[in-house]
């Protein structure tokens, strides 16, 4: 059974994946409250002039960035990606004031939040539950909100504990106000059973499942480069023949929110285990990969996501 479990630790060797400002616990308590109070110009401003001194003066985090996007949009030169760059900070800030926001709005005016393209609610859970599989790409919060709200769906989350333990319990009491339960992967050192329990009770749970975790990797070609996926989800597809659904909510021009729900990935269950596990999860890759290359700027990395990168500026 351990080859079925996750990790219940952070790696030994911590990885600076966010932004760190809104991932401390003052900051994001301030931020919240700015937010929900300020009227909205002043949260804008305040959010554009942060993520310039961010861009400025997080040098690891932007040279990080500016690699990662170097790959995902190879045609681009320096000047460019350094836009571009800017311009993902800026998505970053303007989601997390949106996702704020919302926790103050009614149905009505969320629904007007959302974009006409939508396609959520196309897939439903038929009895074996569903896994969501997304990756580190738009406003996952938010999404978490609308397919609850929505859909009605009995939403649980897998979350990674923050580093600062004040912002985790903001994050669990902010999901649980909307009814969505939180799966902490360190509560339990059997993180899959209950899993596997959720999924049974024909629940949906979902995963963000980009980086892998410890032990809990599956190796996927991701834009061209060997890359460590989460394995949980198609294992948990294997076990019990519920549909693995990539589902991401993006950033429109016109600043609404499209939620799209593609078509299911089953998980083969005759054959070779392993070898069904990775076909899965490379087909979610795939699925991922063709919308980071549509947007590129929704794509939070600020970390090296691949290693160091050859002349890298960091």
């Amino acid at each position: 059974m351990e080859s079925h479990r996750m990790p219940v630790e952070r790696p030994a060797e911590r990885v600076r994946w966010h932004l760190h400002g809104l991932n401390r616990g003052t900051i994001f308590r301030l931020a919240r409250w700015g937010v929900l109070h300020f009227p909205r110009p002043l949260s804008d401003a305040i959010g554009h002039v942060g993520t310039w001194l961010a861009f400025h003066l997080s040098k690891q985090g932007t040279a990080a960035l500016i690699d990662n996007l170097r790959v995902v949009v190879p045609e681009l030169g320096e000047r460019e990606l350094r836009a571009l760059a800017l311009r993902t900070y800026r998505n970053y800030a303007s989601e997390a004031i949106d996702f704020f926001r919302s926790l103050s709005m009614d149905r009505s005016e969320l629904w007007s939040r959302l974009s006409p393209l939508s396609t959520f609610g196309r897939v439903r859970p038929d009895g074996k539950g569903m896994l969501l599989l997304t990756g580190h790409i738009g406003n996952i919060e938010l999404g978490a909100v609308v397919i609850r709200v929505f859909f009605e769906f009995p939403l649980t989350v897998v979350v990674l504990p923050d580093a600062d333990p004040t912002v985790s319990r903001l994050r669990l009491e902010m999901r649980a106000s909307f009814g969505i339960e939180s799966l902490e992967v360190r509560e339990a050192a059997d993180t899959a059973l209950r899993i596997r329990r959720l999924l049974a009770e024909n629940r949906v749970v979902a995963l963000v499942s980009d980086r892998s975790l410890g032990r809990d990797r599956v190796d996927v070609e991701f834009f061209g480069r060997r890359t460590g996926f989460l394995r949980t989800p198609a294992l948990m597809g294997y076990l019990t023949g519920a549909p693995l659904v990539p589902s991401f909510i993006l950033r429109q021009p016109d600043g609404r929110y499209a939620g799209f729900a593609l078509d299911p990935i089953y998980v083969s269950r005759t054959g070779d285990r392993d070898a069904n596990v990775q076909a899965a999860m490379q087909a979610f890759a795939s699925a991922l990969e063709q919308e980071v290359r549509k947007y590129p700027h929704l794509w939070y990395q600020f970390y090296p996501y691949w290693g160091e990168a050859e002349g890298s500026s960091a």
